[in-house]
């Protein structure tokens, strides 16, 4: 059997091409779980408010009309302009629905859908195939089921913020929307399990999805030592609770982190420091009591690593075994080799916009952006002529 490397390259996957998914979305994750679709061959049907998905007019920076957010979201898709309380656009939209789709996503505010009869139950008693999947808030049981949600506040009621950041200062977001687009990756599985049951049920259902879910899986290694220990684990900043040297460092001109997670990395880092007596320290000879002194082991690593520039470290580093990186800036990591070489940044086709791709491949092959992202009504004619502006 052929490595997957030693694969003929070929089109670019398209496994859901015939699928059809109508998007009820805005902001972050519903439009992500769209566009996974989409890049993977689905028709995905965006439907939006008169004034658009709010996400167009984040920025600046714009790009090509729209905030850069919303263009990295929304390409491969179709725009419809839907005004829910008209009750003739509801109905066609309604009919879309029965007619074409096979998967629904939404993630508009919580109880809208019941009161329009677009929620997946409705829509289920119409058409049993359908795949319906709710991006929620806080989940679609509990005291704060009807609550709507943000990223941010996620990352705070979920945990995620109380963890991130320096012992003594103020909590941290993590920079990237990772419980936006963690959701969306979740209702992607969800989906897909729908899919793989209704090829032998032929049946739909529907799928549930939250924010506040995807927080909690996230923090779910660190809740482990909570539930463990009884005790909240303080800020770790760039290190890990439970392993040590296990962290960042800043050098003479920039910053690296280390990740000597064994016994036998922290022997070689040792050596690569200069102080291979380390080892041999009863406060150091293992990982538990590496833990426990992790302050005084920090605090020696710290003062030698200012001494010599990044580079100096990296390949000194590399060289013994000891698993390192650069804290790389986004333009460098889009800059760097390794990225061009797996192709993760791709051009949209149609437009002069560049954006990364899907973190996947099948035999050696990224699928691939098909089409720039849409101008808002652009398709309006699949639900009703009469909406075209």
């Amino acid at each position: 059997m052929p490595a997957p490397t030693d694969f003929a390259p070929t089109q670019p996957p398209a496994p859901f091409a015939g699928l059809v998914v109508v998007e009820l979305g805005h902001s972050v994750a519903a439009p992500f779980a769209g566009q996974i679709l989409s890049e993977l061959g689905a028709t995905v049907i965006k439907i939006e408010k008169a004034q658009g998905d709010d996400a167009r007019r984040w920025g600046p920076p714009f790009w090509e009309g729209a905030g850069a957010f919303f263009q990295t979201l929304n390409r491969n898709k179709q725009s419809v302009v839907c005004d829910l309380r008209d009750p003739d656009q509801l109905h066609a939209l309604r009919a879309l629905i029965n007619e074409r789709a096979d998967i629904v996503l939404q993630n508009l505010r919580p109880g809208h859908v019941e009161k329009l009869g677009l929620d997946g139950p409705s829509l289920l008693a119409a058409k049993p195939a359908l795949i319906y999947c709710n991006l929620g808030a806080f989940g679609a049981s509990g005291p704060l089921k009807d609550r709507p949600g943000y990223d941010p506040l996620m990352q705070a009621f979920g945990g995620i913020m109380s963890t991130t950041g320096e012992v003594g200062r103020p909590s941290v977001r993590v920079g990237a929307s990772i419980v936006d687009m963690g959701t969306g990756m979740w209702a992607i599985v969800g989906v897909l399990t729908a899919l793989f049951q209704r090829q032998t049920t032929g049946l739909g259902q529907v799928v549930d999805v939250s924010l506040f879910e995807t927080a909690a899986s996230w923090v779910s290694l660190l809740a482990a030592q909570v539930l463990a220990s009884g005790q909240v684990t303080p800020k770790q900043g760039s290190g890990s609770p439970g392993i040590v040297p296990y962290k960042g460092y800043a050098t003479a001109d920039g910053e690296v982190v280390v990740a000597a997670g064994s016994d036998a990395l922290f022997r070689s880092m040792a050596k690569v420091l200069g102080h291979p007596e380390w080892v041999d320290d009863t406060r150091f000879a293992n990982n538990p009591a590496r833990v426990v002194h992790g302050t005084e082991l920090y605090g020696l690593i710290d003062a030698l690593m200012l001494q010599q520039p990044s580079a100096h470290w990296i390949e000194a580093l590399e060289a013994a075994g000891v698993p390192c990186a650069p804290v790389n800036n986004l333009q460098q990591m889009m800059a760097h080799p390794q990225t061009e070489a797996l192709g993760l940044v791709q051009d949209v086709p149609g437009s002069g916009m560049r954006f990364i791709g899907l973190p996947i491949s099948f035999n050696g092959q990224r699928p691939q952006p098909r089409s720039a992202p849409p101008t808002l009504g652009q398709h309006n004619e699949l639900l009703n002529p009469r909406t075209t502006p």
